[in-house]
């Protein structure tokens, strides 16, 4: 068995400030100097094994999903903000409830849901301004999250619940940021209140979807949206799910359902911007699906859903896996210890040169081929095996309403040079800068 490559731990620490920033050009040089995947000490016993090995992650992911689970990050910090729904449970309980919940997002039960992301997409877009610079992720992060709230709640919350529900879900995951990039001030978080204060905030919010389920279950009207869907799951036993647990996947539904999203279509348009004739080929083929029925439009929509794609590759929301070992494994020449810690890069994946032609470049004639969405390894942008994301389909019709409304309507350029990330907990953009001008009717 080969040993894997190591970083010694004098090199993290030498990077220590960049990697707060940004630790994605030091993994890319480990990666390039130490081979696919590489040892990171991080000091005080602490040690992670990076890999950007797409066979790997599938059988890390897939093939032997069953000997490696979540890491605390998920199961443990996250979950003390927004509970033990899909995201960050795990074992019997997760298994149990995604079970329950898998039919819910099912495609025939999305379709019912597409009016009103459609309805929603059209407000949140008239909010953008013409003929000046301006920031786009602002306005995707409202209409995700308005996406959520309607596909949930049917316009049943007010807009003063929607804007406090949106803020503590915000707040929350910036303090979980500080908490996992500055580990050495936890003391200063507790001491000082902020980290009390932000746990109280999440009470409030599940306090507000606690009323809000409740107005829903005393009114005896249908809506026949997800809430409906999920107050109907029923058990093996053919109970339902209990109060606690149905907020559990609530909450998970606002923090996944809205960040990643807005994440992805931020990318989306800012490449559009830099390839108008990308932009004028998705235009085009919208304008010739004119009149046909919503649903059925979407479906024939196969040159933006590349353009989607393309663009996850380029900039996956979710940018790393995590995962640590429960056993003795072993992979190809490596040997994996119990209680290895694994972070798979997937932005890294999505990059490889051994891969993919030019990797760098913007070309969604990549997914002319479907076997790539369907069984490649080298594309994962809503993760793999049976904890792919629940919501992927969810998120790819919010996402093909959202851009072919957009190039619809208007003309993009862009403002400034480069496309900027900001590597968190997702990988988010960072001054968004377009220039929008109205198409002519």
């Amino acid at each position: 068995m080969k040993t894997i490559p190591q970083v010694p731990v004098h090199q993290f620490l030498l990077s220590a400030f960049r990697i707060l920033k940004n630790p994605l050009p030091f993994h890319k040089k480990n990666f390039k100097e130490k081979g696919d995947t590489f040892w990171l000490k991080l000091g005080f016993g602490k040690s992670v094994v990076f890999s950007r090995d797409a066979l790997l992650a599938q059988y890390v992911l897939q093939k032997n999903q069953k000997n490696y689970t979540k890491s605390p990050i998920q199961t443990r910090d996250l979950a003390k903000y927004v509970g033990r729904g899909l995201l960050t449970a795990e074992g019997k309980h997760w298994s149990t409830q995604r079970k329950l919940i898998q039919p819910a997002f099912h495609k025939k039960h999305l379709t019912n849901l597409i009016a009103k992301m459609n309805e929603v997409v059209a407000a949140e877009l008239e909010k953008i301004k013409v003929d000046r610079p301006f920031d786009i992720f602002p306005v995707y992060n409202d209409l995700a999250f308005q996406t959520v709230v309607q596909a949930l709640f049917s316009g049943a919350a007010d807009q003063k619940t929607i804007n406090r529900l949106q803020q503590i879900t915000e707040e929350a995951q910036a303090m979980l940021v500080k908490e996992l990039r500055q580990p050495y001030l936890h003391w200063w978080f507790k001491l000082s209140g902020k980290l009390e204060r932000n746990l109280a905030k999440t009470k409030e919010a599940r306090q507000l979807m606690h009323d809000l389920v409740e107005e829903r279950k005393a009114s005896g009207v249908r809506q026949d949206d997800l809430l409906d869907m999920l107050l109907d799951a029923r058990y093996e036993d053919d109970t339902a799910m209990d109060m606690e647990r149905l907020i559990d996947e609530i909450f998970i539904l606002f923090v996944a359902g809205h960040e990643t999203t807005s994440n992805a279509l931020t990318f989306t348009t800012q490449l559009l911007a830099r390839n108008p004739e990308i932009q004028e080929e998705v235009y085009e083929e919208v304008k010739s699906l004119e009149g046909e029925e919503l649903f059925a439009k979407m479906k024939s929509l196969e040159f933006t859903n590349r353009v989607i794609n393309e663009s996850m590759r380029l900039y996956p929301p979710a940018y790393f896996i995590d995962r640590i070992a429960l056993e003795a494994d072993a992979f190809g020449d490596y040997k994996i210890e119990p209680d290895t810690s694994l972070l798979f890069s997937i932005y890294e994946i999505h990059r490889h040169p051994d891969f993919w032609e030019n990797p760098e470049e913007f070309k969604p004639s990549r997914f002319e081929d479907e076997r790539l969405l369907k069984y490649s390894p080298y594309f994962l942008p809503f993760g793999a095996g049976p904890r792919m994301c629940i919501g992927n389909n969810f998120a790819m019709y919010e996402m093909i309403l959202a851009v072919t409304q957009l190039v619809t309507k208007y003309k993009i350029t862009p403002v400034n040079p480069e496309i900027e990330i900001l590597p968190l907990i997702t990988l988010k953009p960072k001054n968004a800068i377009l220039q929008f001008s109205l198409r002519e009717s």
